[in-house]
């Protein structure tokens, strides 16, 4: 018999339902497979698609319609006020880290309001200082913080995928790409490391800098 992982055992997934644009594709299905999910306010419109089920709804509920709101009814809810100092998002994270979450995926939360969309990259950025695993997936898009170290991403060939420097970044690495780096430096501000191709599994790394790697799936 093979013996389990402990640290595989210690990890809790869980898919934070945010509002926004989604496409539930095969591949989103795939990754959120086995979660807990948390809903934050009209993000529980993505449940019924991704057959997701949410233990706990949260958020103020200014954005959940009445209908919405009367097709769940048995959910668990932690209502908020309007006047507060985080996002329904933010809040719905702060939830499912307090319920032990060792890895997340934000579903949702790309597409419209830029405003929004820039707090949820945000997030991911803190949430990987704070050595939690997290992305985020429109399933059309998905967007992962990149931090010194390593990371991996499962992609298929001919999808396309860009390095965006949020700070100067220095010694990175890109393999299973079309224009592959090794110990690059790249200026704020710069184009070059948009639009790449994997021929395969990605693998980054960055020795000092902030980024986000954006990728769209050519397999969805």
């Amino acid at each position: 018999m093979t013996k389990a992982n402990p640290n595989d055992l210690a990890r809790s997934a869980y898919a934070i339902l945010l509002g926004g644009e989604l496409v539930a594709t095969d591949r989103l299905r795939g990754q959120i497979a086995g979660s807990r999910a948390i809903a934050a306010d009209s993000g529980m419109a993505h449940a019924v698609i991704l057959a997701a089920p949410v233990e706990l709804w949260v958020g103020d509920f200014d954005s959940a319609s009445p209908a919405l709101q009367a097709a769940h009814p048995g959910v668990p809810r932690q209502t908020h006020p309007a006047d507060k100092d985080k996002t329904d998002g933010e809040i719905a994270i702060d939830a499912a880290l307090l319920r032990g979450a060792t890895d997340l995926v934000l579903v949702g939360g790309l597409g419209g309001q830029t405003d929004h969309a820039l707090g949820n990259l945000a997030l991911l950025l803190a949430l990987a200082g704070r050595g939690v695993t997290a992305f985020a997936s429109s399933g059309r898009e998905e967007a992962y913080p990149l931090t010194p170290g390593r990371l991996a991403i499962d992609l298929a060939a001919g999808s396309r995928l860009s390095v965006i420097a949020l700070s100067p970044l220095f010694g990175l690495d890109i393999a299973g790409v079309r224009w592959p780096l090794d110990k690059a430096d790249v200026k704020l501000g710069s184009t070059w490391t948009l639009s790449n191709v994997a021929t395969g599994s990605v693998s980054l790394g960055l020795i000092h800098g902030t980024g986000l790697v954006l990728a769209y799936p050519a397999d969805i």
